[in-house]
């Protein structure tokens, strides 16, 4: 997976920058990104703050690992249901 760029503290900082009264496009300029992945940022983490932020990732990680382990058990059933012979 590609390493992240930017944390969750540096992503919201420019996102306050921007609604303190700075044009987007300076905010863009200074930290070397495209108007459109700060607007993509800003629609994932605006009005967040920094813990939100880190709570954000982690239950997101939780919820990707849920779903690797529910798709094993499924597999696991169908798999034990072809062996057993039943439709």
């Amino acid at each position: 997976m590609r390493k992240r760029r930017f944390t969750e503290a540096q992503i919201i900082g420019m996102i306050k920058e921007q609604e303190a009264g700075m044009a987007t496009a300076e905010v863009c300029r200074r930290h070397g990104l495209s108007p459109a992945t700060f607007y993509k940022l800003k629609a994932k983490y605006g009005g967040m703050d920094v813990s939100d932020a880190q709570r954000l990732r982690a239950l997101e990680y939780e919820n990707g690992k849920l779903k690797r382990l529910l798709a094993e058990a499924m597999l696991d059933n169908v798999v034990l249901k072809d062996l057993l012979g039943k439709p």
